[in-house]
């Protein structure tokens, strides 16, 4: 009995320092791979095997959602709250744009948030679901402010942005230089000609 009371302490000490590596490996390979790198790709990372990940989280799912606010959540939270704070309506579309297509080319994470990757994760969901609370937002002020190219609405909002994850996702990865020139052209297609956006900017 002795040794067994020793035992328990030591297992429980090995599961949770297997869990804090593993959560440090899903952190840096979901950064720079997306949600849907292989687990063993993780499992390496984290000098474990793929069965503890399960042990340890469930799956998949489970691993995504003890790190998406640390991998893309709060980032993306930041970019929607910094947009709300802009005035001018022309500036807020623009902020947005770039600073979600900046994001996007950043995080692939975030392209497999943005495309409903794993609809049966509620906390994946719900980030989606506030992504399209500031779609509605966006496109309410720039028709109020008229500064929308004409016939422009929510779902060719939402499309911009789900064909440029697509694009990433699954085409040849751009270069920096040449996916700005093309944020600034997309830029100039959503605003009207009333609007005069600066610069695509940057998220982080």
């Amino acid at each position: 009995m002795v040794v067994e009371s020793r035992r328990a302490p030591a297992l429980r000490t090995d599961a949770r320092r297997n869990a804090d590596r593993i959560r440090v490996a899903a952190l840096d390979v979901f950064r720079e791979c997306g949600l849907s790198v292989p687990l063993e790709d993780v499992a390496a990372a984290a000098h474990v095997s793929k069965a503890t990940i399960f042990n340890r989280f469930g799956g998949r799912v489970g691993l995504i959602e003890a790190v998406i606010d640390e991998v893309v959540a709060k980032e993306l939270h930041r970019i929607i709250e910094a947009t709300r704070s802009i005035d001018d309506a022309a500036e807020r579309i623009a902020h947005y744009l770039g600073a979600i297509r900046d994001l996007q080319y950043r995080r692939p994470a975030v392209n497999d948030v943005l495309l409903q990757e794993f609809p049966h994760s509620e906390q994946l969901m719900a980030i989606c679901h506030a992504a399209g609370e500031i779609y509605d937002e966006l496109i309410e002020a720039g028709r109020t402010a008229d500064v929308l190219a004409a016939g422009f609405g929510r779902d060719d909002l939402h499309a911009l942005i789900v064909d440029n994850g697509l694009a990433l996702k699954h085409g040849t990865h751009p270069s920096r230089e040449d996916y700005d020139r093309r944020t600034g052209f997309v830029l100039g297609g959503v605003l009207g000609p009333t609007a005069a956006p600066g610069a695509a900017p940057r998220s982080g």
